[in-house]
């Protein structure tokens, strides 16, 4: 419906490109008629509710039949596509007056005086019907007392002439203050009516561009270092077995790198020496983000390796057998010689144990299985890495030299962090059951205890399962001393199970560990449920859990960033949580105040530790029941920031609810005018109840990074948290700016 932008009018090849489209969309949802009804064009224009449906239809139904034929369909559309702006604000005033005129009719003829028009005008009680739908089409609920403070609001902006209704006239004017909203009236849902916009090619691949190499430097430098030193390790190893045959040079070769890789594993999964190494200089030139991506990676580079220098060897063997007074190839697989390789001959034994350990760890490993609520079978047959490195020491003879510093450090990792968890577990000593199944849990923070904002933990609830650990984010900031936070989201089995667990406390059994009387106070209330108007319940607990931790993470950089450009999608909020927080305690610290006239102003943040000169933070949700989670929190931080910042305001926030319809959206026009309208008036959103405007839709990222990019508050760094999907979209539009780009990883 919406006309190329920056024309309302469209070419002779355009427009029979369109009419083409149509007629074809058309017979694809009429029936044998060639007649669409109302529950086939409801169907079509996938809305939500059957208001507008209803609406739409009857405009487009000219001759009140209750069917629309093509050529109904093509004159209302004609004059919506090919119309000026004054047939679209008529197609919108017939959509508000509710007891107006129908059909196509009203598209051009309907106004004050039109004997088509019915009243001509929208009186407060239609208006108040128009936004309700409105709510509902954008999933917005809102109490009563709300939406009649919208409606007040909207109307007594459009009523110019204080006559107790709107004419058209006085909506045309008071839809002059949003330009942007009369540029592009469309009635977005309507998909199916719009051709495919045409592809563009871009001039060279992606993988040419300057700015993607900007953005993947590291890592495509460190995989051709990777791939490089597999290739020299490749060749030496065959160069040393020169004259023994092609398959033995492969084997060779082969069980070189394999021993430089199953060595590398180790390394990739060192996560406390990897945090260390964020806190240096190496940390610009390793791509240390990625490193769970690269330790799947190399797992399937051993499992390859593995598969080819098996087959070498067994194709040797196979040649040798078919040799007068050689053994049988049965008796070189299966059978332990004296010269054979490894430990008393047993190489070809101990290498088909090594194929299968591998094999069925891959299997296992797969995100099908980790994610299709199996992770224990993931986590045992993980556990078999003791066994492979074991069999590679028996298996070849070299192996050991490179295993020696990894698997010593491999070793004290894990005895530091079994002395850790073993030294006492610590308590959850609240829990918060949030809207859309988060789990927010507080739990006592052990005395030495240091982490950096954004940093995660493993955590164990035996209560819930015995040996599962598993990742999540800290959300608390390092400055609260007494509590950690953790914000789970119920997305698996284990998840799912926690918040069940808190949402049935008859189910819990006593604890036996003697509580001081202070837990026992709060033991005496330990599942008193308190619900709150946001959908929350809080219970004061006292459950045994342990964490290993912290451990770094890719927000670590921004405080070290000019302008960071935070974007947390849904429960992505969390790593940004803590760090937002620690923002907020370094205000609080550097706030002076003046004796005499008691104004106050924060210090310059900038410090050895802290870079920043602007921080823009981008929350994106599906509904609105996902606001709630951190509201408390981004109100503080308003409130931090109440006064002005001399070079201007520290800290953005951007709100976005994907459910909304767009303000240029006929569904949702008014009621995104009311909540402009009254949020200038209230100076807070009805949504959230924040300053911030919450936005309908999802963001625009070109005009978002380009505002960023006309900021100039220095070198841009996006940070994200969400789904793979957005992240993809994110990157592309930061090689796009000449942004860096940096991705949460677990």
């Amino acid at each position: 419906l919406r006309p190329p932008a920056g024309s309302c009018t469209m070419s002779a090849a355009e427009d029979a490109e369109w009419l083409r489209w149509v007629t074809k969309q058309f017979g694809s949802i009429a029936g044998e008629d060639k007649e669409i009804n109302l529950e086939e064009f409801k169907t079509a224009l996938q809305v939500k509710e059957s208001f507008f449906a209803e609406r739409f239809f009857a405009l487009f139904d000219s001759d009140g039949s209750g069917t629309i034929s093509l050529e109904e369909l093509l004159r209302a559309l004609s004059l919506l596509v090919h119309g000026d702006e004054m047939d679209k604000l008529r197609f919108l005033f017939q959509v508000y007056d509710v007891d107006g005129c129908t059909g196509a009719a009203a598209l051009t003829h309907c106004g004050a005086h039109s004997p088509h028009a019915g009243n001509g005008s929208i009186d407060p009680d239609e208006l108040r019907l128009v936004l309700r739908w409105c709510l509902r089409e954008s999933a917005i609920a809102l109490p009563e007392e709300r939406l009649a403070a919208l409606t007040l609001a909207l109307f007594e902006a459009a009523d110019k002439d204080h006559s107790g209704s709107i004419t058209f006239e006085e909506l045309r004017e008071e839809l002059e203050g949003f330009p942007e909203v009369r540029e592009n009236l469309t009635i977005s849902a309507a998909s199916w009516l719009k051709p495919p916009l045409p592809t563009e090619k871009s001039r060279r691949p992606r993988y040419l561009t300057r700015p993607y190499w900007h953005n993947h430097g590291t890592k495509l430098a460190f995989l051709g270092g990777y791939a490089g030193l597999n290739l020299l390790l490749f060749a030496l190893a065959a160069l040393r077995h020169a004259g023994l045959g092609g398959w033995v040079l492969v084997a060779r070769g082969c069980g070189q790198c394999l021993n430089f890789n199953c060595a590398f594993l180790a390394v990739l999964m060192l996560r406390r020496c990897l945090t260390w190494l964020r806190t240096t200089p190496i940390a610009k030139v390793l791509p240390l983000d990625q490193h769970v991506v690269f330790h799947q990676l190399v797992g399937y580079v051993v499992l390859a390796l593995a598969a080819v220098h098996t087959g070498a060897h067994v194709a040797n063997f196979s040649r040798l057998a078919q040799r007068d007074g050689h053994p049988a190839l049965a008796q070189y697989l299966l059978s332990a010689r004296p010269g054979a390789g490894g430990l008393g001959g047993t190489a070809s034994q101990t290498g088909l144990a090594l194929q299968g350990l591998l094999a069925t760890m891959l299997v296992f490993s797969s995100p099908c299985v980790r994610r299709s609520g199996h992770f224990q079978v993931f986590y045992w047959t993980h556990l078999s890495y003791i066994s492979v490195w074991t069999l590679l020491i028996l298996h070849g003879p070299h192996f050991w030299k490179w295993f020696a510093v990894p698997g010593c450090l491999f070793t004290l990792e894990k005895v530091v962090g079994l002395a850790w968890r073993r030294g006492g577990g610590l308590r959850i000593v609240e829990v918060n059951l949030l809207p859309s199944k988060v789990t927010h849990l507080v739990i006592e923070r052990p005395q030495y205890f240091h982490y950096k904002p954004g940093d995660y933990v493993y955590l164990k609830i035996p209560a819930i399962a015995t040996y599962e650990w598993h990742p999540f984010t800290i959300s608390s900031a390092p400055e609260q001393q007494e509590t950690l936070w953790l914000h789970i989201r119920s997305l698996g089995q284990w998840t799912n199970k926690l918040y069940e667990y808190f949402q049935q406390p008859e189910s819990l059994s006593p604890e036996p560990k003697p509580l001081s009387r202070s837990l026992r106070e709060k033991r005496c209330r330990r599942w008193a449920q308190v619900s709150t108007g946001l959908g929350e319940t809080h219970r004061l607990c006292s459950i045994k859990c342990y964490i290993d931790g912290p451990y770094g993470t890719p927000t670590r950089r921004i405080f070290t960033s000019e302008h960071a450009v935070l974007i947390g999608a849904g429960i992505g909020i969390t790593p940004f949580a803590s760090i937002l927080q620690s923002i907020m305690y370094r205000y609080r610290r550097r706030k002076q105040s003046c004796p005499s006239c008691h104004y106050s102003w924060c210090e310059d943040l900038q410090d050895e530790e802290m870079m920043l000169r602007k921080v823009d933070f981008i929350w994106i949700n599906r509904d609105q029941k996902h606001f709630e989670w951190f509201v408390s929190l981004l109100t503080k931080l308003e409130m931090e920031q109440a006064e002005q910042e001399p070079g201007g305001r520290f800290l953005e926030m951007h709100m976005y609810m994907t459910s909304a319809l767009s303000k240029n959206d006929m569904k949702a026009i008014g009621l995104q005018m009311a909540l402009d309208l009254l949020a200038a008036k209230e100076q807070r959103d009805s949504i959230t109840g924040l300053r911030t405007r919450t936005q309908p839709g999802r963001p625009d990222w070109n005009k978002v990074f380009g505002k960023v990019a006309e900021e100039k508050r220095g070198k841009v760094q996006v940070f994200f948290c969400g789904s793979p999907a957005l992240a993809k979209v994110i990157r592309m539009h930061c090689e796009r700016f000449g942004f860096r780009f940096f991705k949460e990883n677990f």
